[in-house]
């Protein structure tokens, strides 16, 4: 089976080597940089077998892109300390939303009315998150989203294409990215907020897609990892307006 491979960091600023990914199921990491071929430093080596290459890497690689425990521990914080979150930040809110379906939006009204055909009214709906998020950008932070969208689009997908209306109303921009631009740039398959550029809010979902728990990340290498994916997905996404038009002339 194909390792699932996430890229961790790397040294370079140049040619991406040498760099650091990490195998998420077995959390082996796998290292890779140019080669030691001097025969005899090679010889000095201990232990080297058979099939086994060293490779030279700088000592900041593995510091700052190296596991920095055995076993990590995560930090999980209950659902208010994660909405607070929402309004201690200081400039950026970015999420990236990678299901196919989220169960709590199978629970509302609104998506009833939208898979039976009816015209959702977006005004008036969970006044009191739109009155936060109003509050909020009025202060000058901002609010972005990057949704992934499949082809053909799920109904939970097309749900939230419709949503969108509600949420720039208030002020978030939203982008659409499909599936296979997602995993051409090898974007993590996570859901998350990150705040500021400096933390990171995972979100943790079960197998029935409902969100089960918020893991807080604020190690400083790791909170890059997420906001190259920030960068590599809104670089390539599209504002959902162009998005929707495309997908209904791709119909037509």
């Amino acid at each position: 089976m194909t390792r699932r491979l996430r890229f961790n960091g790397t040294g370079s600023g140049v040619n991406g080597c040498p760099s650091i990914h990490e195998d998420v199921d077995t959390g082996e990491v796998i290292v890779h940089g140019p080669a030691l071929t001097d025969p005899d430093d090679i010889a000095r080596l201990r232990h080297l077998n058979e099939g086994e290459v060293p490779i030279v890497v700088p000592r900041e690689l593995l510091v700052d892109f190296g596991p920095k425990e055995v076993v990590r521990v995560p930090n999980i914080i209950g659902l208010d300390e994660f909405d607070r979150l929402f309004t201690q930040f200081e400039h950026t809110a970015w999420r990236l939303e990678t299901r196919r379906r989220y169960a709590s939006d199978e629970l509302t009204d609104t998506y009833a009315q939208f898979t039976c055909g009816e015209p959702v009214d977006w005004q008036g709906v969970d006044a009191e998150w739109c009155a936060e998020r109003g509050e909020q950008t009025a202060l000058g932070k901002r609010f972005e989203r990057v949704r992934i969208v499949d082809n053909p689009p799920t109904a939970g997908q097309l749900y939230l294409l419709d949503n969108a209306r509600r949420n720039s109303a208030v002020g978030e921009k939203i982008l659409n990215l499909r599936r296979e631009d997602a995993d051409r740039l090898g974007l993590p398959a996570e859901d998350f907020w990150i705040f500021d550029s400096r933390l990171v809010a995972l979100l943790n979902f079960d197998d029935a897609d409902n969100l089960v728990s918020v893991e807080l990340i604020t190690e400083p290498a790791a909170v890059l990892r997420y906001a190259m994916t920030r960068d590599a997905a809104l670089h390539h996404a599209l504002p959902y307006e162009e998005f929707a038009a495309r997908l209904t002339a791709h119909k037509d």
